[in-house]
């Protein structure tokens, strides 16, 4: 029997209530006359607390609450794919359609559309034995995912009924099984699932693939793993949000889910205009054919902004069973921290470190954790990547937020705010970040070009660390008074930075490079050094050294080799080595003449 009580206590979000014994923590709740949506947080004798997913405005004490006896759940199904949905998976177009220019109290759990009819296509017959996870229909979604309809965890046995290939709605029965205790099951194209409980799986796989996202800062000085976890953080203005778009658009994942998670309303309405208008650059199809928006900005209820990530999560978990590769990009969970200290704040729970509660990083590391590369209950391998920007305030790196998301990611992005100032974008942050998924980049080649490349990273990534010092003299008394051999080491930093890090997302060649164009600019680079090196070192001076056309050309290559053409690579390889070569073999006469 559903539970029944009367509110005795509201604070915002965070309403209190008494009456009869039944409820259970976690249960999702009607709350008021118009029945707000809500969650039991916590329960004592009889009086239960509960977050509020809505606006409480004109709640009044002594109104009943009403249990439902389920958790807070989302609706799986065709229908999700290109929709764009509040924090509790409530899509927003059919809301605006109604009339309505935000969310009214009391719309109730709204979800996928239940009168669309799918094309459908059985692949299932009578007498099959079915266990959980196993796809049951396909549906094309869209013109870039087929949809496998799954039977549900806990359901499985032998197929009674089935239902002949056509069109129907989510809602209908398509199949009937019978278990082995006589019990049958009506499986349906949508499935419900609990927000907080990770989707059950087989086995977790080790990461052994590269999430290839053409950005090449990351690519090849701190690669993500497809299953990893990622963080980007940085201060306003660095380039967080643009950050993203770039790897939603540009990544190799099949299924992209966006989470504006506490962001500014304009900033979301930019990204809900974009995002429709943007081309796949793999397919050309508009890329909402594989994107999933979930705008909870800053003025909706903040704990719906709570439960926002776990709907994202959960969506991507369920795409992920049918053998697909999710990224979810979470926008920001600072914001979503920010709910938890408001929420706890209400609560009266003892704060932690800057008013955030105790339990802040266990949330976190809840959410991070369900990452990952996996087997599905059957058998397809999928993975959820999670990548979680990140906004301290003041770009301070040191508060708890950051600190506790550092210390769970795989790869830790740090945009610099001088970087940005300086319009070097993306403004990752070449000594602050890191990657545990290095050794990945060598596993994406298979021939000699892969010990190459982390060979190339690692001589670069010095010349970076050494400019670094260098650049605290240069500083205080000036770059002149450096010897050559210091001063070419200079140069060479300012072409990997300038030349390589920095990327323009808007220009048609340079917003994205496979990974053989970055192996074969920093095999350029490299080659460049040491040329350049080996002539210092027999006492050529830098002026000569230093070919002004040449080190041009070597910066503007970004430019010009936007599809795989690797002679015009072999041509500007060819033309370092003549350049060295007649300057080599000119000292060397002007050395013999002398003697």
């Amino acid at each position: 029997m559903q539970g029944i009580g009367k509110i005795i206590y509201i604070n915002g979000p965070v309403v209190k209530a008494e009456g009869l014994v039944g409820f259970k923590v976690r249960e999702m709740i009607l709350v008021g006359e118009k029945e707000l949506i809500g969650e039991i947080i916590a329960l004592e004798d009889e009086v239960i607390t509960i977050q509020v997913y809505e606006d409480t405005n004109g709640l009044k004490i002594g109104e009943e609450v009403r249990g439902t006896g389920n958790p807070l759940s989302i609706t799986l199904g065709p229908g999700i794919i290109g929709n764009i949905f509040d924090g509790i998976e409530r899509p927003l177009s059919k809301i605006y359609d109604q009339g309505y220019q935000f969310i009214p109290e009391g719309i109730g759990m709204l979800s996928l559309d239940k009168e669309k009819l799918w094309e459908t296509n059985i692949i299932v017959k009578m007498g099959d034995i079915l266990q959980p996870g196993t796809p049951f229909a396909q549906i094309q979604e869209t013109t870039l995912m087929v949809h496998k309809a799954m039977i549900p965890p806990g359901a499985r046995g032998k197929v009674v009924k089935v239902a002949p290939d056509g069109n129907y709605t989510i809602t209908d029965t398509l199949l009937l099984l019978s278990d082995e205790k006589g019990y049958q099951h009506d499986i349906k194209l949508a499935q419900e699932w609990p927000v907080r409980e990770p989707r059950p799986i087989r086995e977790r796989k080790p990461l052994e693939q590269l999430l290839i996202t053409g950005q090449r800062v990351i690519d090849t000085f701190f690669p993500l793993a497809k299953g990893g976890t990622a963080a980007i953080p940085g201060g306003f203005g660095t380039g967080k949000t643009i950050t993203q778009h770039q790897l939603a658009k540009w990544s190799d994942a099949d299924l992209i889910v966006y989470i504006g998670c506490g962001e500014r309303g304009n900033e979301m309405t930019e990204v809900l205009e974009d995002f429709p208008k943007l081309r796949d650059p793999k397919t050309n199809n508009p890329l909402m054919d594989r994107t999933i928006l979930i705008a909870n900005t800053s003025n909706m209820p903040v704990a719906a902004r709570e439960a926002s990530i776990y709907t994202g999560i959960t969506i991507a978990e369920y795409f992920r069973d049918m053998g697909y590769h999710a990224a979810v990009m979470a926008d920001s969970t600072s914001r979503w921290a920010e709910a938890l200290r408001e929420i706890s704040g209400r609560l009266e729970e003892m704060p932690a470190e800057e008013g955030y509660p105790a339990y802040l990083a266990t949330r976190l590391a809840a959410f991070y954790e369900r990452a990952g590369y996996c087997q599905s209950l059957n058998g397809a391998e999928g993975s959820v990547t999670i990548v979680g920007a990140v906004s301290p305030a003041g770009g301070d790196f040191s508060e708890p937020v950051t600190k506790s998301t550092k210390r769970i990611t795989g790869a830790f992005l740090a945009l610099d705010r001088e970087l940005a100032h300086a319009r070097h974008f993306p403004s990752i942050n070449w000594l602050l970040s890191y990657s545990s998924y290095v050794t990945l980049l060598k596993e994406s080649f298979k021939d000699k070009r892969a010990s190459e490349i982390i060979a190339f990273r690692a001589r670069m990534t010095g010349i970076l660390q050494e400019e670094n010092k260098l650049m605290d003299i240069v500083k205080l008394i000036g770059e002149d008074v450096l010897p050559d051999e210091q001063r070419i080491i200079l140069e060479i930093a300012r072409i990997i930075k300038t030349g390589y890090m920095q990327q323009n997302a808007f220009h048609p060649q340079d917003q994205y490079s496979t990974l053989t164009i970055q192996y074969n600019m920093l095999r350029v680079i490299n080659i460049l050094y040491e040329r350049a090196y080996s002539c210092i070192k027999k006492g050529i001076p830098l002026s000569r050294v230093k070919d002004e056309n040449l080190f041009s050309d070597i910066i503007m290559m970004k430019y010009n080799f936007g599809a795989e053409k690797t002679e015009l690579f072999s041509e500007l390889t060819d033309r370092i080595n003549k350049y060295y070569d007649s300057l080599e073999n000119l000292y060397k006469e002007g050395s013999s003449n002398e003697g």
